[in-house]
């Protein structure tokens, strides 16, 4: 399984399929942090929100990045279940790589500001608070991403219509007053929670709120690959 997740990755860097998702990526960030420089936990909470689709983007073209033949292949050399988690945990590295370039870029162009007032956060706690906010972001994201591959949808064109409701939704749903948040991944509550006072209960419910939705969003992918098989 360790070779196979190192051939998705390798198919993923060397083919060049890596640079669109990453360039899109500094993009978004350039324009969110182009606006203005925050405290570090607030730039981070929103930096997290716009990287959702992206990361979600990466997986997609990640997985799709192997022919179905390849892919199929794989399933009868280490078995379904191995080329399952091989893929997602290929789409995980991934998207560490990109969130770690996340948390890098907003110090490289000055988006950053460190505590204005007293009882301001740390830059230390700031950080902490990004970390987990992207953290946060990447089981979901990828989940999303995996829902969304040909191996899932079948086609480009569905593939790209999971993503697209999947990004939207998880920003609409995600709304103050909506009436049905848990539906979405907390990517916005989290973000919220980043901007001002984060009590830990309120930290412990996000992590299993994400945690819940992802693991649905495996059962689903998992549900739907056997039935595709």
């Amino acid at each position: 399984m360790t070779a196979l997740l190192r051939l998705r990755l390798a198919g993923f860097l060397r083919t060049g399929r890596a640079v669109a998702p990453l360039l899109a990526g500094l993009v978004v960030l350039g324009t969110l942090y182009g606006g203005g420089r925050a405290q570090a936990g607030e730039a981070y909470g929103v930096s997290a929100v716009v990287l959702f689709p992206v990361l979600a983007w990466q997986t997609k073209v990640l997985l799709d990045a192997e022919p179905d033949g390849q892919r199929r292949l794989a399933q009868v050399t280490v078995g379904a279940r191995r080329e399952r988690i091989a893929g997602l945990l290929a789409a995980v590295v991934a998207a560490l790589g990109t969130v770690a370039v996340a948390l890098v870029f907003p110090w490289l162009v000055g988006g950053v500001t460190g505590p204005v007032e007293p009882g301001d956060r740390s830059i230390a706690v700031g950080l902490l608070l990004g970390l987990w906010a992207h953290l946060l972001a990447v089981p979901p994201a990828v989940l999303l991403g995996a829902l969304a591959s040909r191996a899932c949808t079948g086609s480009a064109g569905y593939g790209v219509a999971v993503l697209a409701l999947g990004g939207v939704g998880a920003v609409v749903l995600g709304l103050s007053g909506s009436a049905v948040p848990w539906l979405a991944p907390p990517i916005m509550a989290t973000a919220r929670a980043t901007a001002g006072a984060l009590p830990a209960t309120t930290a412990a419910l996000l992590t299993v709120w994400a945690m819940a939705w992802s693991a649905v969003a495996l059962a689903g992918y998992v549900w739907w690959r056997r039935s595709r098989m």
